[in-house]
């Protein structure tokens, strides 16, 4: 009977022993798995290297080093960086054309033959195709090494992760290949045979490589997806690989090799982000890995040591305990990553209502009392003819149109010193000085956005006619009020006289003009670089007789917003269709005179 409450604490003991011996034995494989995660993203960093300074390579030869994008000694530099960083070297063997190989048992040597490749590739000494054969023999014997390192790692889930890494980096060497043979065919005028095949076959091998990378890891095709919908160019990207395969001989343009070069290296580059992500998830997967097992080492040995002093009940009791802390632990961090993200959510919406300047003084007092301000500028625009346009489209396409107008003036707005107020059907209110106020710069800069909206809008065709948008514009300048108004729902608004006016300076003006009042005019010459034009005397509904003008250019022209593409902002359809048979009419508001 003195033996009977041993026997469970012996049962005990062994199981401990036997937990804590697998454990040991799980801690040791995933410190090896670390160890190979560590040669495969050093060597990874390599083949990025290599796989850059080929492109700045071939970038030089096919220009004849007619344009320079970077100095290739800093390129260089940056890769025996990487080289020298490498920690273990296995032999790698790269061909060196005309069917010999050439070996390499260390770094040394290796980075002695890589410094005599690139003396004897310089200025014009320079072969391409020579090049071409270095860099890509180079690559794939590293990568194949990368490969045998990915093999001997199969730890848990990390290696699906690790087959994506590959995948997406050998995905990103045939992409650079490819983009090299781009290269030569804007640079040059036209691919040879055999070089046309090669970029075909590099080019398909990419795509089937990152589609590959994307069947590992489902979320990278999400990653992907967001990346190509936001490059500004992409589809500029995929246009150019069009003329590429149709092999068309064209002039040569170093112009246009460079503009193609600096697209594709933009996109390798964000390529070689999502590389990055995966690369620090295998990381995080690892560490997780080595930390959960050294954890789990830890506890067994405390709990051996427990066993071996105390009773089995106290053993059963901890272990409940540690149970129910690590249940509350991880129920506590789940409810506060969901609160952080609705706070997230909220600060977004409440952003995108009112200022943000406005938005945080609102959310840390509960309130914003109404401000002054001395000196604004306000400009409201709306689309000529709109109420015909409306009338002969569906409720959808006028709102798909509007919102293209809209999106485009948006996008334009972003490069000034302004604060869009609101938008009330074909109605545009923008201001400038407020919340934050700017000095006198809010004049220059309303000034040039309008100049800058009008000769966008001059640029913005409605189809199918191809017809141009007109806008008619209004500027003023003066006093107001501004606050929030409203509690379920609240809004930044702005009261005086200055919005009347600059409203009606609007309605009174003409398609494709900016009609400014004589206040406007009179701080355009204080700013000065303006030129205006006098309209004279115009009766002003509520103001009487003005004397205004007519804002004509700016000194040196508009420069900020050259980069944005009209065309994408131009490509909504709007077919005239009749209208339903109910005869109601869609309702426009148009009359600001109130806000």
């Amino acid at each position: 009977m003195l033996l009977l409450p041993f026997i469970p604490i012996v049962a005990v003991i062994l199981q401990t022993a036997f937990g804590l011996s697998q454990i040991l034995d799980y801690r040791l494989e995933v410190a090896q798995v670390d160890a190979n995660v560590t040669v495969a993203t050093e060597l990874g960093k390599v083949v990025t290297q290599m796989q850059l300074e080929r492109s700045e390579v071939a970038f030089n030869i096919f220009t004849n080093g007619d344009v320079l994008r970077s100095n290739l000694s800093e390129r260089f530099s940056v890769t025996d960086s990487a080289l020298d960083k490498l920690s273990t070297w296995s032999t790698v063997t790269v061909s060196d054309g005309a069917n010999s190989t050439i070996v390499f048992e260390d770094k040394a040597s290796f980075q002695k033959s890589l410094d005599l490749f690139r003396s004897e590739n310089e200025g014009e000494k320079a072969n391409m195709s020579e090049a071409l054969q270095w860099y890509t023999s180079v690559n794939g014997a590293m990568l194949a090494h990368l490969t045998d390192q990915i093999k001997e790692t199969d730890n848990n889930g990390v290696w699906r992760f690790l087959i994506a890494f590959k995948n997406l980096l050998r995905s990103i060497e045939h992409t650079g290949i490819s983009m090299v043979y781009g290269i030569n065919y804007f640079g040059r005028g036209k691919l040879s045979r055999e070089s046309y095949i090669n970029y075909l076959r590099h080019t398909t091998l990419g795509e089937d490589l990152l589609n590959g990378a994307f069947n590992y890891w489902r979320d990278l095709r999400s990653l992907y997806d967001n990346l190509t919908s936001n490059m500004p160019k992409y589809d500029l990207i995929k246009s150019n690989q069009k003329e590429i395969m149709r092999n068309e001989e064209k002039a040569r343009r170093p112009d246009l090799a460079k503009r193609y070069f600096d697209l594709m290296a933009k996109y390798v580059m964000e390529l070689r982000q999502l590389q990055n992500l995966v690369r620090e998830k295998i990381r995080e997967y690892v560490n997780s890995d080595l930390k959960d097992a050294n954890n789990k080492e830890a506890i067994g040995i405390v709990i051996l040591v427990i066993v071996l002093l105390v009773s089995p009940i106290i053993i059963v009791l901890v272990k409940n305990a540690v149970d129910t802390i690590q249940v509350s632990a991880m129920n506590l961090s789940e409810k506060a990553k969901e609160l952080k993200q609705e706070k997230l959510r909220s600060d977004s919406l409440l952003y995108q209502m009112l200022p943000p300047s406005v938005a945080q003084r609102l959310k840390h007092t509960m309130q914003v009392p109404a401000e002054f301000y001395e000196a604004v500028t306000i400009y409201f625009s709306d689309i000529v003819g709109f109420t015909e346009i409306a009338a002969s489209c569906t409720p959808l396409e006028v709102v798909m149109f509007l919102n293209k107008v809209y999106k485009l003036f948006d996008a334009l707005i972003e490069k000034y010193d302004v604060y869009k107020v609101e938008t009330i059907g074909d109605s545009y209110m923008v201001a400038s000085g407020l919340p934050v106020r700017n000095g006198r710069r809010h004049v220059s800069e309303m000034a040039t956005m309008a100049l800058d909206l009008l000769d966008a809008s001059a640029r913005f065709r409605r189809a199918p006619r191809g017809q141009r948008l007109q806008i008619r514009s209004g500027v003023h300048t003066g006093p107001v009020v501004a606050g929030i108004v409203g509690t379920k729902m609240p809004r930044y608004c702005l009261f005086g006289d200055t919005v009347n006016t600059a409203s009606r300076m609007e309605s009174t003006g003409e398609a494709l003009k900016i009609h400014i009042s004589l206040e406007m005019k009179k701080a355009l010459d204080e700013v000065g670089g303006f030129t205006t034009e006098h309209r004279g005397f115009v009766d002003i509904k509520g103001k009487g007789v003005l004397d205004t003008y007519w804002l004509l250019s700016k000194e040196g022209g508009i420069r900020r917003n050259e980069s944005i593409d009209i065309e994408l902002f131009s490509t909504t359809r709007i077919d005239h269709h009749p209208r339903p048979s109910d005869g109601q009419e869609t309702p426009v508001l148009k009359d600001v005179e109130n806000i």
